[in-house]
């Protein structure tokens, strides 16, 4: 992740988060107690927030100074995402969708059937969208309500999209999906091909990926 500065942020499998200046520098390097496979999600004020494979997501100063954390249940290699009131949700493997408050409270949490290993995103209205490896594609209201839930049939690991006009893009084992925002399939483009990268949605809804 990219601060407003210039600042890059990432993990690293040596159980390191790091911060390196836009001259390539580090600045300052915080220690977890297990890998950070997760990507950092930037907030407003520049807490800096992660999740590591010991379970916990993590919220840092700007400076690298531990704020809070929070465990889970399960290894965090979702990447968290921002979204109402700057409220902060993430995956993991216990198969919870946490929201947490920016000062580190509980704001909700939402039980799937098996592990959460891609990032949510968000949608304008503050809908949460994230897939499980129990099989099935979730929308959930700003408050943590089930908005509605897809069985995709397939197990997947990528992240969903979202495009210009809504709609939701989602690689799966055999294909992706392209999801309307109400939860009913679209169009598939299959060849039976795993697609397990995250897609990218054009300006001109068109889709880009990878299989």
């Amino acid at each position: 992740a990219v601060g407003p500065d210039g600042t890059v942020y990432f993990g690293r499998r040596e159980r390191k988060f790091y911060a390196v200046g836009p001259n390539g520098k580090e600045l300052w390097a915080f220690k977890t107690g297990a890998w950070v496979d997760s990507s950092a999600a930037v907030g407003a004020d520049g807490t800096l927030y992660f999740g590591s494979w010991d379970g916990n997501l993590y919220a840092l100063g700007p400076g690298g100074t531990k704020r809070w954390q929070f465990q889970t249940g399960g290894e965090v290699v979702s990447s968290p995402a921002i979204g109402n009131e700057g409220r902060i949700v993430c995956g993991s493997h216990d198969g919870k969708l946490y929201c947490r408050r920016p000062d580190g409270t509980k704001a909700w949490a939402f039980a799937t059937g098996g592990p959460i290993i891609s990032s949510p995103a968000i949608g304008a209205d503050g809908a949460i969208y994230f897939t499980s490896l129990d099989g099935c594609f979730y929308a959930l209201e700003p408050g943590g309500a089930l908005r509605w839930r897809l069985r995709t049939g397939g197990i997947t690991g990528s992240s969903p999209v979202i495009g210009a006009d809504g709609t939701l893009y989602l690689g799966l084992n055999y294909g992706l999906w392209a999801i309307s925002p109400d939860g009913k399939k679209k169009w598939d483009h299959g060849g039976g091909y795993p697609v397990q990268t995250t897609a990218l949605a054009a300006a001109d809804n068109s889709v880009c990926f990878t299989s």
